[in-house]
């Protein structure tokens, strides 16, 4: 395809994110059929034609993106993460609330809301490469690493904690991951993973007895709760999403004929994996597991390629990201995992979450496309 010529970088990685980007518009416009009668007088169009938009201005992005050189992101890492510290306290503080959660920043003028958490994420990933680029020799030693990484880590992860636990740990989870792949001592991550032990266990605790104590402390209790018993009537959206998928056996019911969309409350986000297997089968459902996987198999790829640890680091950690959110999206869709409220990445509709990955995308684009010219210019010296 001539279009490819024009695009830099890793290839596959353009192309899964091409074919993501199709699944997601052909399910989005089938599990909004619900959402458009309640609030659209059932003009299912209006939320397409969005859907669409927004997904053409992610592209837009991923293509600027991937037209900067990486080494730009070490630079705004350190300054991103300042300033995403102010940002997500103030979104805590006065945010848009949805339910009992304070994780949106509206725009003024143009009524748009944001996740601050989405540009924290993203500068906490980007500063932890940075870091553990810089300060490779100090890492050795657990003060340096407790100075450097877990206080900046901790404290961004304890901001967002309040309003959405399980963006707060996985974003944990994709720190110790890149400090996994930047060679901190295995001692010190075990220490790290005995110390969250501890501290989860304390917060269940906590939550069980005195549920009030602490923000959204109820809410938790209730989704653990409903998750450990099972039964239909604790577990509503669990069941539908259970139900599309059954009906939806290996083959589907096909294109615009999903049942369960009418039934599940977030068919086009949360549980669009649950709708994509009732419509087009058990096959599919594998074959978006299967391109997520080398979609993280890519960004490892690319890390081994870079020559600068810099860039490996980013297009790895950015990699994992996605698919590890991508994994529990649809561990929650076949109930293997309690609600988390994840959307899928590039596939569940929605504006800036769309966008941000788009973004993390364009960044590891960035990094493959530095390494292919670093080729390109070996080849023609030699």
């Amino acid at each position: 395809m001539k279009l490819f010529n024009y695009l830099k970088g890793d290839k596959v990685i353009w192309a899964i994110m091409l074919l993501l980007s199709l699944i997601s518009i052909l399910v989005v416009y089938s599990a909004i059929v619900t959402l458009a009668h309640k609030f659209k007088q059932g003009n299912t169009e209006y939320y397409l034609f969005k859907h669409m938009v927004i997904i053409t201005l992610g592209f837009g992005l991923t293509y600027v993106f991937h037209k900067i050189k990486y080494t730009v992101f070490s630079k705004v890492a350190q300054i991103g993460f300042i300033l995403s510290i102010p940002l997500l306290l103030y979104t805590l503080l006065r945010g848009v609330s949805a339910g009992e959660a304070s994780r949106w920043l509206e725009i003024p003028g143009i009524g748009l809301t944001f996740q601050t958490s989405d540009i924290a994420k993203l500068m906490l990933l980007m500063y932890v490469a940075r870091v553990l680029t810089t300060k490779q020799e100090e890492l050795g030693d657990f003060k340096s690493l407790f100075k450097y990484l877990l206080i900046p880590i901790g404290l961004v992860c304890a901001l967002i904690l309040p309003a959405n636990f399980s963006t707060a740990a996985l974003l944990f989870v994709n720190c110790l991951f890149l400090m996994f792949v930047g060679r901190v001592k295995i001692r010190f991550l075990l220490y790290i993973l005995g110390f969250c032990i501890a501290f989860a266990l304390l917060l269940g605790v906590v939550i069980y007895q005195f549920p009030n104590a602490i923000p959204r402390g109820a809410t938790w209790k209730a989704r653990i709760e409903n998750f450990s018993k099972g039964d239909s009537k604790s577990n509503y959206q669990s069941e539908q999403a259970k139900i599309a998928i059954a009906t939806g056996g290996v083959i589907g019911k096909g294109p615009g004929n999903s049942t369960q969309r009418a039934f599940l409350p977030q068919a086009s986000s949360d549980f669009i994996y649950a709708i994509i297997i009732e419509e087009y089968g058990l096959l599919i459902g594998f074959v978006m597991l299967f391109l997520y996987m080398i979609f993280l198999f890519r960004g490892i790829r690319i890390m081994r390629d870079t020559e600068k640890t810099f860039g490996g680091y980013l297009a790895s950690g950015l990699a994992f990201s996605l698919v590890f959110q991508a994994l529990i999206n649809m561990a929650v869709a076949v109930n293997l995992f309690p609600v988390t409220g994840q959307p899928l990445p590039l596939v569940s509709m929605g504006g800036t979450s769309i966008w941000f990955t788009c973004i993390a995308i364009g960044i590891i684009l960035s990094v493959s496309r530095s390494s292919d010219d670093k080729t390109t210019e070996n080849l023609e010296e030699a």
